[in-house]
């Protein structure tokens, strides 16, 4: 199976960089304060004090500490925490939309990602585009519930000519089956537009099994393919299939913004 590669151009993720650093040794007071126990100048007076012992031993301001070793204050463990890691993939056709490593084609194996990251939501096996991928448990339900209004945008073409009924019904709702709850139930109002003959645009807040595909389907009409390319703020753009980046600053502050209000 073809493995997902990193985009080398992209700009790197700044919790990343913290993750790198945490592999060589750091100042103590550094290794403390990012653990959330304490500030860095009150690590420093907690050192002074011979509070702070590195395998057992008595640790000196300016002495600097490797992730494997064993740090306490006062007798009290201190575990740095974990740095978040925020992907962008382009997920291709064929891949599962789960890290569990029995099914055939899943994103775990798929991406050989040096540690356990899951997505953001998922997108069919036929399906193509962004799938976000991430350690940070938090936030995924803050994209997700569908009370918090966070869109996402598709490319979708079909089987038939577009009509402008197919558009109207589309965009006003359509009664699905929903596997999940056993039940027909009509989908939110969304965005539609007509790009050209046989494709379309949509954009949902809605994220119901195979949904597009279902409501495409209840009024007669076939999926041949689907693409998303945007998750809220984060878009597509021109990564390749196969291929992930990770988030930049500006989309990484512009998200923590958006999701501040949502909840969990």
């Amino acid at each position: 199976m073809k493995k997902a590669r990193l985009m080398s151009h992209q700009h790197a993720n700044p919790s990343k960089l913290i993750q790198h650093e945490q592999a060589d040794a750091i100042r103590l007071n550094k290794y403390i304060s990012q653990s959330g126990f304490c500030s860095r100048r009150e690590a420093d007076r907690h050192i002074e004090s011979g509070a702070v012992k590195i395998d057992g031993q008595i640790a000196e301001v300016g002495t600097k500490v490797f992730a494997h070793q064993h740090v306490t204050v006062n007798g009290r463990a201190i575990i740095p925490k974990q740095a978040h890691v925020y992907l962008a993939l382009n997920k291709p056709v064929g891949v599962t939309s789960t890290t569990d490593t029995k099914v055939e084609g899943n994103l775990t194996e798929f991406m050989d990602y040096p540690e356990m990251i899951f997505p953001i939501g998922r997108l069919d096996k036929e399906s193509t585009g962004l799938l976000l991928m991430t350690n940070d448990g938090d936030i995924v339900n803050k994209i997700l519930r569908e009370e918090n209004g966070h869109d996402k945008s598709y490319k979708v073409a079909v089987d038939q000519p577009i009509s402008e009924e197919f558009l109207k019904q589309m965009a006003q709702g359509v009664t699905i089956f929903n596997p999940v709850t056993g039940k027909h139930q009509k989908t939110k109002k969304c965005q539609v537009k007509q790009v050209s003959t046989y494709q379309f645009e949509i954009t949902l807040q809605q994220g119901l099994n195979r949904q597009i595909r279902r409501m495409a389907q209840a009024l007669g009409y076939h999926v041949t393919a689907l693409e998303r390319t945007r998750v809220m703020m984060i878009e597509l753009g021109n990564l390749k299939p196969g291929y992930y980046r990770y988030l930049s600053e500006k989309e990484l502050i512009a998200l923590n913004e958006a999701l501040k209000n949502s909840t969990k």
